[in-house]
């Protein structure tokens, strides 16, 4: 799913581009293109998500304003077809940053944001990844977390002509997982971060270790050090794996417009625009 991921990336990049385009804020930047990855059946976010042990999407994401350090988030959902809409509403009109499932879905429908079945977003591919997991499944538990599976988490970064920065990040979470389980996703400092004085990252992978190091945070602290954004995302994912034995990817970007890109899993697909270039692809490690 190469192509796909690639032009999924891309279309999310357009999205963000023509928010900034039209005046917008970093953090309408970072919703648009978080909400098109949503939509792309390709990831792991939205309608396409992978299912938990009872064959159900339950989803998470945050957004985090990095001028004001506001921030949304939502864990558990099962109702709301772009989260990331429901966690901006949650940091722009609730004084909470922190909404759980029926909770979260009830906050949402009361703010305008429709809920839909969960049906609605469990599509085949899944369903069979999902049986193909449970059928095999001694064979499969040592590698629930491996590289090869737990992956395809969507985020965004952002810098607008304020100089302010905004991160988000969206996910189904990790295949065949417990119900009731949260990743780093959603957590503020550990699947997403932004600050002014730092930076804005979204990182993907296995959520459990990057959770113990509060990744995102880590990161945006060492550019707070020094460390431009290029080295202190290779130096995070370096960490998560000597501290935790963990493994995934990061987005990272500071207010002077520097960005970082590192990954431990096999592959990532990734985007960027600046008013002086442009790029997409998706890295490997071979």
């Amino acid at each position: 799913m190469v192509e796909a991921h690639l032009n999924g990336v891309r279309n999310a990049l357009a999205a963000g581009w023509r928010a900034l385009n039209r005046g917008g804020s970093a953090l309408d930047a970072v919703e648009e293109a978080v909400v098109v990855m949503e939509n792309d059946e390709t990831f792991d976010a939205g309608r396409g998500s992978f299912l938990n042990h009872d064959g159900k999407v339950q989803m998470d994401a945050l957004i985090m304003d990095g001028a004001t350090l506001r921030a949304g988030g939502v864990g558990c959902v099962e109702r709301i077809a772009n989260p990331v809409c429901a966690a901006r509403k949650i940091l722009s009109e609730s004084p909470h940053v922190y909404f759980v499932a029926e909770g979260a879905e009830r906050f949402a429908a009361e703010h305008g944001i429709p809920l839909c079945r969960n049906e609605d977003l469990i599509i085949p591919r899944e369903v069979e990844r999902l049986r193909e997991y449970q059928s095999h499944l001694e064979q499969h538990r040592a590698d629930l977390f491996a590289p090869t599976i737990s992956h395809d988490t969507v985020g965004a970064v952002a810098l607008d002509a304020g100089g302010d920065i905004a991160a988000a990040t969206s996910t189904g979470g990790t295949l065949n997982k417990a119900p009731g389980r949260l990743g780093d996703s959603s957590l503020i400092g550990c699947g997403c971060y932004a600050d002014n004085k730092t930076a804005a990252a979204s990182t993907t992978g296995w959520g459990e270790p990057i959770m113990k190091l509060v990744l995102a945070k880590w990161a945006s602290d060492r550019v707070a050090s020094g460390n431009a954004p290029e080295w202190a995302a290779a130096e995070a994912i370096d960490y998560l794996k000597i501290r935790v034995n963990g493994h995934g990817g990061m987005i990272l970007l500071d207010a002077r417009g520097r960005l970082g890109i590192a990954h431990s899993t096999p592959r990532m697909a990734w985007a960027f625009k600046t008013s002086l270039q442009e790029a997409s692809g998706i890295t490997r490690n071979d």
